[in-house]
Formats: structure tokens, sequence, C-alpha cells
């Protein structure tokens, strides 16, 4: 799994958790829809800390927060 994809699964899960939709989230964190959809579909082969930062803040939490989860502690996850 690369870092997209587990950021992707982590907006995924933290959406169910919330009971928020996507498109809620982009208007609170202020990302255009293209881009969280190049997201969301793992097309983007990376993703910048700014934009992480922007989605923890649409979630109401801090990046802290948000990477804090096992997904992101898997030694199979591919850094490209």
């Amino acid at each position: 799994m690369t870092v997209c994809q587990a950021v992707a699964k982590r907006i995924n899960q933290l959406l169910m958790e919330k009971k928020m939709t996507q498109y809620r989230l982009e208007q609170d964190s202020g990302i255009q829809h293209g881009t969280m959809n190049g997201i969301m579909s793992a097309r983007n082969k990376g993703i910048e800390l700014n934009t992480v930062m922007m989605i923890a803040r649409g979630f109401k939490m801090t990046v802290i927060e948000f990477l804090d989860d096992p997904i992101f502690a898997s030694e199979d996850l591919e850094i490209e």
C-alpha cells in the first residue's frame, strides 16, 4: 500500500466515524474537489504535508491525530 492509499483509507474511516460526506470535508478543509478525488482514487503519486494538514483541519483534528493510526505504522507502507 502506498502513502496516498493509506491517506485515502484514513479519510474514508474518519468520514464514516464522523458521519461526514466527502463534499463536507472538501468545504471544511478548503481542498478542491479535483484534488480530493485524486487522493481518494489514489491517482496521486504523492501527497504534500500541507494537504494532509488541511484534511486534518477539515476533520477538526491535528495532523498528529490524523496520522495516529496503525495504517501509517505498517512497515509495508510504500513511500513514493
